[in-house]
């Protein structure tokens, strides 16, 4: 039985993250944590509840076990409905033996009898793996009004960044007259933000007509998206104004945490009339120590705080031990920082441990080569062993023995 709605959005979630190195090797990227009590897919899912589209699939692929668990039935985001609500579309046996998501595409083909269960006008196209707000039903209205096939989001990027971006060319109504992947001369700074809105049975044809197409990639930004414009179709932009970060490196991932921190910039998690939601449950209030010295951080509930902690971003059930230090870094759920411990410029994964007197992370004014300088990350349940040193721009990915250095 159809069930007619005006929107699907398709959340592409199941990218295995592999910049983000061991934070991600038994987690898929969108279940990453982010900004104390969140996780990354809580911002698209609340923009989706926020721009009151009720009908989400969430195609997931790696390790999807934490995401599952994490979505649920969708309940945190008002996603728990009879009719429509948030769905989660593991890749699936096919008769014809397709069954590995090949590429963006490809994943929104393999559901297309999902999309078609609600025979909706459009379909929104979002990543797992960003950090913005954005209110999708003006982007829809926007594409109604262009009477457009697809309507893609752009940010206009710093001119000497454009390279690094498929850049979308436009005239002076925003309609798209060239695509550019992460040209070497740029015309415009327009980037695609990797987000669609699709009238679907324009889509729908596009999709069956690429999976066909033994040469293609499967891929929104190198097939669907360039074989419409060469066919004259319809192709408007939406242009975004505000915070928008892809964190799928670790210094993105770091930046957009400690961006937080920062007063002037435009991501306001407090702001009531467009809340970002989550799973995560309210426990005991954290708890800081008269010992304890905290100063431009984030302290999320349940910590216990004794030593000192700086423009940090410190996680539920941390603790942090007297004489502590932490400085300009993430402190992932229920990791301890023991005693004289120092952590700097460094991202601590879930539940890790860092022995009394161990060092992790450098500043930069301290490394010898700025070069070789970079944000240290300790993996989910890792332990760092007393009085040991892991220097910067380390990934660490099994325990380190006490006294032991690595740099």
């Amino acid at each position: 039985m159809k069930i007619k709605t005006e929107c699907v959005a398709m959340l592409l979630a199941g990218g295995q993250g592999s910049r983000l190195g061991v934070l991600t090797h038994t987690t898929a990227k969108p279940a990453v944590p982010f900004g104390g009590k969140y996780r990354i897919i809580d911002f698209p899912l609340s923009n989706c509840k926020n721009s009151g589209i009720d009908t989400v699939g969430v195609l997931t692929q790696y390790q999807p076990l934490v995401l599952n668990d994490y979505i649920g039935s969708g309940q945190p985001w008002d996603l728990d409905r009879i009719h429509g609500g948030v769905h989660v579309l593991p890749p699936y046996q096919q008769s014809s033996g397709s069954d590995w998501y090949k590429g963006t595409a490809n994943a929104i083909y393999q559901n297309i009898p999902f999309i078609e269960r609600y025979d909706p006008e459009y379909v929104l196209v979002l990543s797992g793996d960003h950090i913005y707000k954005m209110d999708y039903s003006i982007m829809i209205d926007r594409h109604k009004r262009m009477g457009a096939d697809c309507t893609i989001a752009v940010l206009e990027v710093p001119m000497e960044e454009a390279s690094r971006f498929g850049i979308m060319n436009t005239d002076e109504n925003g309609m798209v007259y060239e695509f550019e992947e992460k040209p070497k001369n740029p015309k415009s700074n327009k980037a695609s933000m990797g987000i669609y809105v699709f009238s679907w049975p324009v889509l729908r044809e596009y999709l069956i007509a690429d999976e066909k197409d033994p040469s293609s990639q499967n891929d929104f930004g190198k097939n669907i998206i360039p074989k419409m414009l060469d066919d004259g179709k319809v192709m408007g932009t939406y242009p975004f104004e505000g915070y928008w970060k892809d964190v799928g490196t670790i210094d993105s991932l770091w930046e957009a945490n400690l961006d937080l921190l920062n007063p002037k910039m435009q991501l306001d998690l407090d702001d009531e009339h467009w809340r970002i939601y989550s799973r995560s449950i309210a426990g005991a209030p954290h708890f800081v120590s008269a010992d304890a010295e905290v100063q431009n951080s984030i302290v999320t509930e349940g910590c216990d705080i004794s030593g000192t902690v700086d423009f940090s971003v410190i996680f539920g059930d941390v603790v942090i031990e007297k004489g502590a230090v932490v400085h300009d870094s993430i402190v992932m759920p229920g990791s301890v920082i023991h005693s004289n411990a120092r952590v700097e410029y460094a991202i601590l994964g879930e539940r890790s441990v860092i022995g009394a007197g161990a060092s992790v992370g450098m500043r930069p004014e301290e490394a010898e080569n700025l070069d070789d300088w970079g944000v240290t990350v300790i993996g989910p349940d890792i332990s760092v062993g007393r009085g040991s040193t892991v220097g910067a721009h380390k990934m660490i990915a099994s325990n380190v023995k006490d006294g032991e250095t690595i740099d």
